[in-house]
């Protein structure tokens, strides 16, 4: 059965998905509780991904007390843990930071191989955490590359372009860490790899989409650009359980 895809933020009908696009308006739990369950740490109806994967949290429900009490006993007290998307906290919680992103979902994207890209994997790590370092797509961890596939494209054995999956809520998969080496922008690399990162998702039955900052406009013009619509807007915070810890963590 056809859905259509409420735009959030305003804005023209688009086109039919054959999945339920509502499964996105928590889309960290949805992956957790479902195709990415492997990877969860969880108590009832909170969940997270250990922390050198993706530093999240999510609940089931986020008006629901209960789900928050589950957190905190998955997170202990006094830790500050990243959650979306949530606009308030029960008495105790403490929202310690934040800022608002905004998802958008393939309407009109050209899908297609990129002959240039290469696989990465675990070796790759060290390769890929300093062009994330210099590029600043968003978190990438130590473990991160469990999540998805992820491709890449090198000069001269450099690796000087990024792109792969994060997230995978049913019949979505999230397309992530897209980045360029500064001296090789210009050139639709990054333009490249989300096609061929695209390409498999689809191939798969999955339908891509994606997260970034509401103040990055231009990566939100390029992605609208080769096919990506927006959909919604959401606060990303950072909140403080209730209680005491010697140590603080930020998940």
């Amino acid at each position: 059965m056809t859905q259509q895809i409420d735009l959030r933020a305003g804005g023209a009908s688009l086109r039919p998905t054959a999945h339920d696009t509502s499964v996105l308006d928590n889309a960290v739990w949805a992956a957790l509780d479902g195709p990415h369950a492997h990877l969860a740490e969880r108590v009832g109806r909170a969940a997270r991904y250990p922390d050198d994967v993706y530093a999240f949290a999510a609940l089931a429900d986020p008006r629901d007390p209960a789900a928050w009490a589950d957190l905190h006993t998955l997170v202990g007290p006094g830790t500050t843990v990243r959650i979306k998307p949530v606009e308030a906290v029960p008495d105790g919680w403490e929202i310690v930071g934040g800022g608002v992103g905004v998802q958008l979902v393939d309407t009109a994207l050209r899908a297609e191989p990129a002959p240039e890209a290469v696989r990465l994997g675990p070796d790759d790590v060290p390769e890929i955490l300093d062009l994330v370092a210099r590029t600043k797509p968003g978190p990438f961890l130590k473990r991160t590359i469990e999540l998805g596939t992820y491709l890449g494209i090198r000069d001269r054995g450099r690796l000087i372009a990024l792109t792969g999956e994060r997230l995978r809520p049913p019949g979505w998969t999230e397309i992530s860490a897209v980045c360029t080496d500064p001296a090789y922008r210009g050139r639709g690399l990054a333009t490249r790899l989300v096609r061929a990162v695209a390409a498999a998702i689809r191939e798969r039955g999955d339908t891509p989409f994606l997260h970034a900052a509401a103040n990055n406009t231009r990566a939100i013009r390029l992605y609208e650009s080769i096919g990506f619509t927006l959909r919604r807007r959401s606060p990303v915070l950072l909140v403080r359980s209730p209680g005491t810890s010697q140590q603080g963590t930020v998940l």
